[in-house]
């Protein structure tokens, strides 16, 4: 197969951009990221790169005209839907309307959206109960690559589209409107299964606006619950969630976001957080591990269970985001895992992301920023000890993306095991810090120091084959969630005798824990600099992030030397 200059078109670097520029780049390709910001200077982009095919594999912007007419240069759109279905609600209207299968098409740009002739689809089954977010980043960027293949390898071939037939009986799709807050409305006095699915299927964004504790509210992060109460009133808070009554039972909820007034910006926050004040008289539930270590309730972001000799403590933070008060909890419930008689201690994501490290949006949202992200630092730092100073084997099973202190979470144990097709992003710099989370210990640990300095300089993802070759993980598993989940907890148990660990528990007789505190030091007093002083812009770019403010260029570590635009070319 011969190598294409490939065009990755997206309005932001996301989960799937990145899962498409490493597969590419894996199958001997050169893709270069263009960031939607303004249609020409995509278009000034583009035009002068040379690219011999432009795909999109997030693209909330219009195609320009002056791009998708040039018909020896294809732009093709990934679009999250079967064959025929068009529109930005895809995946809403699929969950909304609880159907039962689902999949992606590959189709060419052209003057009308998400209308263009079909290079691929792929379809799969839609079990109940996913949330968007977790439908984006399995099934449908799973499909969305094999879609990039396909496309791939048919453009090498010299393939034709297919135009786009709604008389074929085949072509189940057709177009739906965009979701309004009026198609996603719910009232409490519902059923708890059918305010969920609302919810979920505006998981990320936009939410659903409802009302609650006399305010309007987005909400966000909805977990079923039995207990009983009056619709719409709040009857418990446990951890950061507060759980509301519905007309039949309840619901966790995990997240809020205020309705803006007019002009002003809201951002996601832990409900608690953003109804602090209207608790007081609200009871608090706590099963914590240390307190209810084995209780049967079904929202716990935080969960333990033992099989065997391993003890398997499962965490589960929305969008991978762990605040001060989070990483506490986490060091509460490590040390009590670790006073257990059990010679594997096993830590595992939930459904959704791994971790992603720091709460961004709850340091933005605190009276002192600064000082709250110090707090967040060290707080993690502590999740970070506890892995470290363990008696038993630690094994981190990467169940989803991970990012910046997430990654170093996963290292901080002395195995690491992750799910196939994860996306890594082991690096700090682009969001103006100098990093924590023992990196300077756990990195160089894993990969070598020349490696662990150009993985955290780069800025750039790697793939879970990645990270096998260079020694940050040990071992691959499944894709499919619940087959990891089984894999997983076999290969922990097998860690104690598999001879392929024998150095491994050699190593942990060795600890240097001198130096490990040392690497802590170090790292904090750099991340004082960032943190508190501001040293790099991380205060600027924290508030970008929180409130999702659009990029003003690709960054420069994106773009290959073949697209780069030279003022030559321009001037000829």
């Amino acid at each position: 197969m011969r190598s294409l200059k490939i065009i990755l078109l997206s309005s932001a670097f996301n989960g799937l951009t990145q899962r498409a520029w490493l597969e590419l780049r894996q199958a001997g390709h050169s893709p270069s990221v263009v960031v939607f910001t303004d249609e020409a200077s995509v278009c000034e982009q583009i035009e002068h790169s040379g690219a011999d095919l432009v795909i999109c594999p997030f693209l909330k912007d219009r195609v320009p005209q002056a791009l998708w007419s040039n018909l020896r240069r294809p732009v093709v759109i990934i679009h999250p839907g079967i064959v025929g279905d068009r529109g930005a609600s895809a995946l809403d209207w699929a969950i909304t309307n609880e159907l039962t299968s689902w999949g992606v098409t590959a189709l060419q740009a052209v003057e009308e959206m998400d209308a263009g002739p079909v290079w691929a689809t792929c379809e799969f089954n839609l079990p109940p109960g996913l949330r968007k977010s977790e439908l984006y980043n399995g099934r449908v960027s799973d499909a969305a690559i094999r879609c990039i293949r396909e496309v791939v390898e048919k453009f090498i071939d010299g393939f034709v589209p297919v135009a786009l037939d709604y008389s074929d009986p085949k072509v189940r799709g057709r177009l739906q409107p965009n979701m309004k807050q009026a198609d996603r409305t719910f009232s409490w006095h519902d059923c708890s299964r059918f305010i969920k699915r609302c919810i979920d299927a505006a998981d990320g964004q936009p939410g659903v606006l409802a009302s609650l504790a006399g305010g309007q509210y987005y909400v966000y992060d909805a977990h079923l619950d039995q207990r009983t109460g009056i619709p719409g009133k709040i009857l418990a808070v446990h951890d950061d969630a507060v759980l509301v009554a519905t007309g039949d039972h309840s619901l966790w909820i995990g997240s809020l976001r205020r309705k803006p007034l007019p002009g002003e910006e809201t951002f996601k926050q832990p409900a608690r957080h953003v109804l602090a004040g209207q608790l007081a008289d609200v009871p608090t539930l706590d099963w914590s591990i240390a307190r209810e270590p084995f209780n049967e309730e079904a929202y716990q972001p935080i969960r333990y269970r033992e099989s065997g000799h391993v003890g398997e403590l499962t965490f589960e933070f929305y969008n991978g985001a762990m605040s001060t008060e989070q990483c506490q909890r986490m060091v509460e419930a490590l040390r009590w895992a670790k006073s257990r008689d059990t010679r594997v201690l096993l830590i595992k994501g939930g459904r959704g992301s791994f971790s992603n490290g720091v709460h961004l949006n709850v340091i933005q949202a605190a009276q002192d920023p600064g000082a709250e992200a110090w707090a967040n630092i060290q707080a993690i730092d502590d999740v970070c000890a506890e892995l470290l100073s363990a008696q038993q084997l630690v094994v981190s099973g990467v169940t989803g993306n991970a990012g910046a202190g997430g990654v170093m979470l996963a290292l901080a144990a002395d195995i690491v095991f992750a799910r196939a097709d994860i996306v890594l992003n082991p690096h700090y710099k682009s969001m103006g810090l100098y990093g924590s989370e023992y990196w300077t210990y756990s990195l160089p640990r894993a990969v070598g120091p020349t490696v662990a300095e150009q993985l955290t300089q780069a800025c750039l993802p790697i793939s879970a084959t990645q990270a096998l070759q260079l020694g940050m993980v040990q071992e691959i598993g499944p894709r499919c969630p619940d087959e990891f989940s089984l894999w997983l907890l076999q290969r922990a148990n097998a860690t104690l005798t598999d001879p392929t660990y024998a150095a491994v528990r050699e190593r942990k007789l060795r600890v240097d824990q001198v130096l490990i505190e040392q690497c802590r030091e170090n790292e904090l007093q750099e991340m004082q600099e960032d943190m508190l002083y501001n040293r790099n812009q991380f205060a600027e770019k924290c508030s970008h992030f929180v409130y999702k403010r659009k990029a003003c260029g690709t960054p420069a570590r994106l773009v290959e030397d073949w697209a780069r635009v030279r003022k030559v070319e321009l001037a000829g």
